[in-house]
């Protein structure tokens, strides 16, 4: 996926958040996410698009720390204003990677052929993940499946980005492997779980092996759904084994 590719699944996704938090009680506790409700996470994303579009727009070299986020990103609203909250600072954040300078230079925190480019793609992602929650109120059933091919970036992301980085240690007991096969595409990525994680994209044998659409994948690999109903072949402990031990978390939440 390409810049342009990703700054319309931003598009998408938050379209697609906004819809279905319009449609839900602020108070409605958020199944994939238990320690928030729908008013959390509204805050959350609300807060991450300002964030986000805040070190392009401003070209900031360093990153927004905890103390300097009201600023950049205002005051919280009051529920009555929330969805319109979110929307504004969802377009904002559309217009600020389509209007960006492809030279802009940023702080950024995953690999990426540019800044912009690492933005569009780590918001895109962000906020699907996050749709996959507003969505997650009315069951498994009333998540928009994800385009395979979004998935599949996702999944790579995770794999290759958020696991790549040399700060990430799994303290496994003993090495694991995982297997991953999007059966509605070619993707397949071999995961070995250890002190340090190592990913190929390839076909071999593995502890335990999961077979399923691309956008069931991604949401496991992010927690959002168990492994019931895929096919899981092997020692299914080592999604035990994930799902206990990868986290992606917000640091600076007010």
């Amino acid at each position: 996926m390409d810049l342009a590719d990703h700054i319309e699944a931003l598009h998408r996704e938050g379209k697609l958040l906004a819809a279905a938090a319009e449609r839900t009680e602020f108070d409605t506790p958020i199944p994939t996410c238990p320690e928030w409700r729908m008013r959390d996470l509204i805050h959350h994303i609300g807060d991450v698009h300002r964030w986000a579009g805040a070190h392009v727009a401003q070209g900031r070299l360093k990153p927004i720390g905890k103390s300097d986020l009201p600023e950049v990103a205002g005051p919280l609203p009051d529920d009555a204003d929330l969805i319109d909250w979110f929307r504004e600072g969802h377009a904002r954040l559309v217009h600020t990677l389509e209007a960006a300078d492809p030279d802009t230079q940023c702080w950024t925190f995953l690999p990426a052929p540019s800044p912009v480019a690492f933005w569009a793609r780590r918001q895109a992602h962000e906020t699907g993940i996050h749709r996959a929650d507003s969505q997650s109120p009315g069951g498994r059933a009333g998540m928009t499946p994800f385009p395979p091919r979004f998935a599949v970036d996702g999944v790579d992301e995770m794999l290759f980005g958020f696991l790549g980085r040399p700060t990430v240690e799994l303290r496994a007991d003993a090495p694991r492997t995982l297997h991953l096969h999007a059966t509605d595409t070619e993707a397949e990525w071999l995961v070995r779980l250890d002190e340090v994680v190592e990913v190929r994209r390839e076909h071999a044998p593995a502890d335990c092996t999961v077979s399923a659409p691309a956008s069931d994948l991604y949401l496991l690999l992010w927690n959002r759904r168990t492994p019931e109903g895929l096919d899981v072949e092997g020692d299914a402990s080592v999604l035990s084994f994930w799902r206990q031990t990868v986290k992606v978390e917000w640091s600076r939440a007010r």
